[in-house]
């Protein structure tokens, strides 16, 4: 093969990505490796990709890949979930356009609606993220919906239940008036938004003329008030003990009961009390023993137990009740007020506070198990500080809500019936197995027309959170080769926002169903923002679309332009520049390999610059490969790029092959050839995970390689970074400096890079093995071991070493005497501070003997350099 002239994201992309998929080098199955377990976070399985996605999925990839070319078994689940109520919002939307309302069909109508919609659109995302390059194993891909995964939820539901740990009962929940649902705690959103204080009057029942104020942000509520509630203790409202008050415009008659839960300071002190529409209301009134009045439908407007406005939505209500009261002289005043109200996570409208009866999970059985694990690192996160959050959620930790008035989704498997008059239920796998258990409790045989399922459905995190035991298969089939083999995962990729929903009670269903962890590493992202902070939204046009990312910089480009801002739990500033970044970096890389592979070779004896520069770049290897291994176990993958981004360009690109590089013409010596494509190699396949296009195609085109090779196959293996290796770089690390100077007297002197120069080192060369080196990259003629510097020269420092120069009459003296008298200032000054710290005595007694030591030397090092600098001024005096 031939390879082109400038790299061609779009045909190397789709070239190799069918290549892996056609040789099945995504596929797992297990064997006697280590496993290196990951599973997906489901997607929406009707969503499209965005920058969240493309933040995660690249990060799996890159541990995935990594794991593979290390030897380990990986196994990348991919799958999607069908997300209850966003996916239900949808076919609704179509419904109406179409003239269809929910109401108007069946359920069963409904769901096939629901699954022609799932078919036309589900899974489109998947097949985004091989754009990315994603090496997941499609053969495995799960759908939370699918038969094995809704088996497994029902399975776990009915095995809840009869161990006690569900239930159903009347509680106050958050209801979603668009969605018509109710939801979690964990599913609202608390939004900082300006509203109103409005000052209502209640007249006093046994004072006419006399009224108490209560303040409240939602008047409209004013249907469902059965209390006014003020604390015993508050002595402002002592002459309302024991009275009764009129709700305004209501005109029902109501007591003021006491209770130390009313704040003092808030408002007036007068509370009113609606039991039905807040969760403390609601306490307050069980505990006194209140009527509750339900002003609110389903759909957030007002019912016919509020006696007034019904019909109307409850928002138009809140300005309308308000003009009203105003009118009846019953509004003291209005003020400007700003509160959180909580929000839907899912439709973004204000939750109202409903008594429903719902499906709940006893969740501290749950918190007991999961908070110990990871408090313990047992379960690592990364970065630790969600430890607190984790914390903080199991130790406060409600039951959960777990039933969603939908029909999208896994439907509850209660089944009612009734029986000489009472009405009762079980729960049970199926509706056979329904009619066996009520055989057995009531001796008595019934039909499946008699039995009616439960209308709702389950929260889609209740079949999220056995995400990685029913990919498996493990609910159904607890003892499978495969579970054993694959569980507990390796690592979880995902955002610190879904920590309550998922992560938490992921290790619940893993310690209950498995008792062991679910993954024994967590990596947490951090939100993608853009370059000025904002958080990405359609609303803003600061989210660019993903695919057009790809299709401009290529997928390793963006893959490259992500990571080079993406610090483990830290928000991600997003600057396309950096996929520009990146696409300039696959062109460096490609450009060198076609610089490599133009030279000619011959059987020459390895020249002593580039048997130097070999050894050297071995040892740059070693150190960076342990620098990679060592930033992995931490999962700091963004600095992990930067060590080989900076070996790529800074030391390969920018120093190694310039050392080795042939005249214009010339062939290069065969060993140092072989060993340049060794190295190349080895470059790639730590680039590998992170840009894994570029690196494929390259990789095919060093050696003549088999059908169904790859380099994400083959395993990276260098020898342990050693003292030899670190003292060559220092040593060579002195030479750039050597080299940088001469090229630095150059640029000033206005002396072109092809005069051959000399350099003189003064009284002794301790880089004298590194001539050959040093000569060939600052074009010298000569290196000169000298007593004196001699007339006319350009100086510098390399440590305490000196060097210089002659240029002849090239210098020009007066600015060269005011650049060292400059230095000697500085010098001198820098001198001084630690000659005044090395005089502190309390310094010297309490610092650690290395910093005492240091400071010592960086003394030493001053005087030799002014010493010499103070001689070089003296001699440019005397020209």
């Amino acid at each position: 093969m031939e390879l082109a002239s400038k790299y061609d994201s779009k045909e190397v992309e789709s070239k190799w990505y069918q290549y892996w998929l056609d040789n099945k080098l995504f596929s797992s199955k297990p064997d006697s490796r280590e496993p290196y377990t990951v599973v997906i976070p489901p997607p929406n399985v009707t969503g499209v990709l965005h920058m969240g996605h493309m933040l995660n999925n690249t990060i799996q990839d890159i541990l995935v890949r990594r794991a593979r070319m290390e030897g380990k078994n990986a196994c990348w689940v991919p799958g999607t979930d069908h997300a209850s109520i966003a996916t239900e919002a949808k076919v609704v939307n179509r419904l109406a356009q179409q003239g269809i309302k929910k109401t108007d069909i069946t359920r069963d109508e409904f769901l096939g609606h629901a699954w022609d919609w799932t078919k036309e659109h589900g899974g489109i995302i998947l097949k985004q993220l091989r754009k990315l390059g994603a090496s997941c194993d499609w053969d495995r891909t799960a759908f939370t919906m699918d038969d094995e995964r809704s088996k497994s939820v029902i399975k776990v539901f009915c095995d809840l239940y009869n161990k006690g740990l569900i239930y159903r009962g009347v509680r106050m929940v958050n209801w979603d008036p668009k969605a018509q649902t109710a939801l979690s705690d964990e599913e609202v959103i608390y939004k900082e938004e300006k509203s109103k204080l409005y000052y209502l009057k209640y007249m006093v029942v046994e004072e006419p003329g006399k009224y108490a104020i209560v303040a409240t942000t939602r008047p409209e509520t004013i249907m469902g008030d059965t209390a006014m509630c003020i604390n015993p203790n508050d002595p402002k409202n002592t002459c309302l003990k024991g009275k009764h008050v009129i709700v305004p415009l209501v005109n029902r008659e109501i007591p003021v009961i006491e209770d130390d839960y009313v704040d003092i300071e808030f408002g007036t002190g007068c509370l009113k009390v609606t039991p039905a529409h807040d969760i403390n209301d609601y306490n307050l009134g069980i505990k006194h023993h209140l009527d509750t009045i339900d002003i609110f439908n389903d759909n957030g407007t007002i019912s016919e137990a509020a006696g007034m406005y019904v019909g109307q939505d409850r928002m138009d209500v809140r300005k309308q009740i308000a003009q009203d009261l105003t009118d009846a002289g019953l509004m003291e005043k209005i003020e400007d007020y700003t509160n959180k109200v909580g929000c839907s996570e899912r439709t973004n409208v204000p939750i109202e506070p409903k008594l429903s009866t719902q499906w709940f999970l006893s969740m501290q059985h749950f918190a007991d198990m999961a908070l110990p694990p990871v408090m313990d690192d047992n379960i690592q996160f990364y970065p630790q500080k969600y430890k607190n959050t984790y914390r903080h959620w199991l130790e406060n930790i409600k039951d959960w809500c777990i039933s969603r008035q939908l029909w999208w989704g896994h439907r509850i498997p209660a089944y009612y019936f009734e029986i000489e008059g009472k009405r009762d239920f079980v729960v049970a796998e199926s509706i056979e197995d329904a009619l066996k258990q009520i055989e057995n409790k009531y001796n008595t045989t019934l039909t499946e027309n008699q039995l009616s399922q439960d209308e709702d459905c389950l929260d889609t995190w209740f079949s999220s959170w056995l995400w990685p035991i029913s990919v498996f298969n493990g609910i159904n089939d607890p003892d499978n080769a495969e579970l054993k083999y694959y569980y507990p995962t390796s690592v979880l990729v995902t955002g610190p926002d879904i920590i309550f929903f998922w992560v938490a009670r992921m290790i619940m269903a893993g310690y209950e169903y498995k008792h062991e962890m679910p993954f024994k590493s967590v990596y947490f992202t951090g939100i993608v923002r853009d370059k000025l902070g904002r958080k990405m939204s359609k609303s803003l046009g600061n989210s660019p679309d993903p695919l057009d990312l790809i299709e401009q910089y290529g997928a390793d480009g963006v893959r490259m332009g992500m990571m080079l801002s993406a610090p483990a739990g830290n928000d991600i500033l997003f600057d396309e520049t950096l996929c520009e970044q990146g696409r300039n970096f696959n062109n460096k890389i490609w450009n060198a390999f076609r610089l490599i592979k133009g030279w000619s070779t011959s059987e020459e004896e390895q020249p002593a610059t580039n048997a130097i520069a070999v050894k050297w770049f071995e040892a740059k290897l070693r150190q960076a490969n342990q620098e990679l291994n060592d930033l992995f176990s931490k999962y700091r993958i963004s600095e992990a790029l930067m060590v080989v981004y900076k070996l790529f360009w800074d030391e390969f690109s920018s120093w190694y092959l310039e050392m080795i590089k042939p005249s214009y013409g010339s062939p290069i010596d065969k060993k140092t050839f072989e060993a340049t494509l060794q190295f190349f190699e080895t470059l790639l396949k730590m680039l590998h995970p992170f840009m894994p296009f570029i690196t494929e195609e390259l990789w095919q085109h060093i050696y003549t390689r088999e059908e169904g090779q790859s380099i994400m196959c083959e395993k990276l293996t260098l020898d342990a970074f050693s003292t030899e290796d670190s003292h060559l770089i220092d040593e060579i690390e002195n030479v750039k400096l050597i080299v940088t100077n001469i090229r630095a007297v150059r640029n000033q002197k206005n002396i072109s890079p092809k005069v051959e120069l000399e350099l003189h080192t003064i009284s002794q060369n301790r880089y004298a093995t590194y001539n050959s080196v040093i000569k060939k990259m600052a074009n010298l003629n000569n290196v000169v071991e000298v007593k004196e510097k001699a007339a006319n020269c350009a100086l510098f420092m390399i440590g305490t070493d000196e060097f210089a120069i002659p240029v002849g009459d090239m210098v020009d003296h007066e600015a060269e005497l005011a650049k060292q008298e400059a230095q000697l200032k500085h010098l001198e000054g820098f001198l001084a501070g630690i000659q005044k710290k090395l005089s502190n005595e309390k310094f010297v007694a309490n610092a650690p003997a290395e910093v005492v030591e240091l400071e010592q030397k960086k003394a030493k090092d001053s005087e030799e350099k002014i010493a010499a600098l103070k001689q070089s001024i003296a001699e440019l005096k005397q020209k």
